[in-house]
């Protein structure tokens, strides 16, 4: 069986609250009595955006349908009291921008605007200036853009017809975006050991983080995975080399003590991650000696990797970035795995990726295998290490980036994983050929400011993270061998 498959089945997923999306329809009350059938109209049409926006995997607080600018002042208190992730407001008709701006600025949340007019076009031959009105959603677009822009407010718009396919995957990719949104704005990210040696580009400002993203951080000891580990039963670890066979296929390479410290050290990682309520983890720790600390640090491999399979990411050498976005990866399902570049290949075009450490099982072409590993590259310990081939077809590398003056960056590529030699050295590993010259594609993806890991991820996704960019307040920088830019 495919190994999504089976984590998905042996695994229980980590979430902690739904998106929540309010809405908001309306449009102007004069034209009320002047053509009795339109409001009716005009509220069925705002039953079906609501029950589409209910099938998304989301909470929706419906405030209603507004006619005046009283009851969008009621309508934004409402929203502002629901703590939105995101708000739609559905201009049903035309409707004048006072009853829209107060919205946004009592909520103090990201405002979408869509505008469905009823089918592909009006009735020419057919139609007067009431059924005329129902298509008139588009209308007031122009005048909602400029006022929020004069308000200070990021304006984001999907116009097309109710039941356009096209215009509901432009809507359900900002449903999605919110979902970044909320993940990172509830996140608790825990930060575990310290600093890998000399790798400046990984030292994060945590309280930039908080400042950013509204996450918050916790600072952790391995004294406090150790004393969990310590606790831990050998019917737990019993019980834990269990899931592990049959999440992994173990290598010949496999030391039993080794794969039994794992899976104590797991055993114990899941008590951390529960007692603090922690949504990732990014962790590293050098050691000495073999001293306990040392094993702590060796043997949190395939914990690791069941805890992101879970939806709760780990990263490795305390790369917190990373590790947030991972989770942001998770958020829209596209799994998310600790990557580094490896290597080029010149001859087939391809930048090779991957590293040892934890992996997202989600990513896996096949069942991964757990290889024992006598030393890890750069790092003290020993153990076992995760090693799969990622799946092949569309893939996006998504990380976060710095610029001098702090601000973070979504950093983004697409790419496709293609079949080819892959190294089998307990790294999961994939060859990503991103339409052309690969010198040139690192080239211009270290121009980014993106540091040493990334995420990798399934499909291409770059779109979704320049909504969720545009969400949070920051900006996206996409890298393309087809353009001159990065934008």
């Amino acid at each position: 069986m495919a190994a999504t498959n089976r984590s998905a089945e042996l695994l229980k997923p980590h979430r902690r609250r739904p998106t929540r999306i309010g809405l908001v329809s309306g449009g102007l009350g004069a034209y009320w009595p002047q053509f009795p059938g339109l409001l009716p109209q005009l509220q069925e049409s705002a039953r079906y955006v609501t029950g589409r926006l209910r099938e998304l995997d989301a909470d929706v607080v419906d405030a209603g349908f507004i006619s005046d600018a009283p009851e969008a002042a009621r309508a934004g208190e409402k929203l502002r009291v629901a703590d939105c992730d995101l708000i739609v407001i559905f201009l049903a008709t035309y409707l004048t921008s006072s009853m829209v701006l107060p919205i946004a600025q009592r909520a103090g949340t990201p405002v979408l605007v869509i505008d469905l007019q009823p089918t592909e076009a009006m009735d020419h031959a057919n139609f007067g200036t009431g059924q005329w009105l129902a298509y008139c959603g588009q209308c007031p677009v122009p005048e909602v853009a400029n006022v929020f822009r004069r308000a200070g407010i990021e304006f984001r718009s999907v116009s097309g017809y109710l039941k356009q396919e096209a215009a509901w995957d432009r809507i359900n990719q900002w449903v999605h975006a919110a979902g970044v949104r909320a993940r990172l704005r509830n996140a608790r990210h825990g930060l575990m050991g310290h600093l890998y040696p000399g790798m400046l580009d990984v030292s994060t400002d945590l309280t930039s983080v908080s400042t950013t993203f509204g996450s918050h951080v916790e600072v952790l000891e391995f004294d406090d995975l150790r004393e969990r580990v310590n606790a831990v039963t050998d019917a737990e670890v019993s019980e834990r080399l269990d899931l592990a066979r049959s999440l992994f296929v173990l290598d010949e390479s496999v030391n039993d003590d080794d794969f039994a410290w794992g899976a104590r050290v797991s055993v114990g990682l899941d008590q951390l991650v529960e007692d603090f309520d922690l949504d990732s983890v990014a962790y590293y720790h050098r050691g000495l000696a073999g001293e306990q600390h040392e094993r702590l640090g060796a043997g949190m491999i395939l914990g690791s990797s069941i805890l992101t399979a879970r939806g709760i990411p780990m990263a490795g050498e305390y790369e917190l970035r990373t590790s947030i976005a991972m989770l942001a990866a998770q958020a829209i399902g596209a799994g998310g795995s600790f990557t580094e570049i490896q290597a080029l290949n010149f001859f087939d075009g391809v930048v090779e990726m991957g590293h040892d450490g934890p992996a997202h099982l989600a990513v896996s072409a096949r069942e991964p295998l757990l290889r024992g590993l006598g030393t890890y590259h750069g790092k003290r310990g020993w153990g076992v290490s995760v090693e799969f081939d990622v799946r092949q077809g569309p893939v996006t590398t998504f990380g976060l980036g710095q610029d001098p003056d702090g601000t973070y960056v979504f950093v983004t590529s697409e790419g496709e994983v293609v079949p080819g030699p892959l190294l089998e050295i307990g790294n999961t590993t994939s060859r990503v050929h991103f339409g052309g010259d690969p010198g040139l594609w690192v080239d211009r993806w270290s121009q980014t400011g993106i540091g040493h890991h990334w995420a990798l991820c399934l499909g291409h996704r770059a779109a979704d993270f320049g909504a969720a960019a545009s969400l949070l307040g920051i900006e996206h920088r996409h890298v393309s061998l087809q353009s001159e830019k990065i934008y």
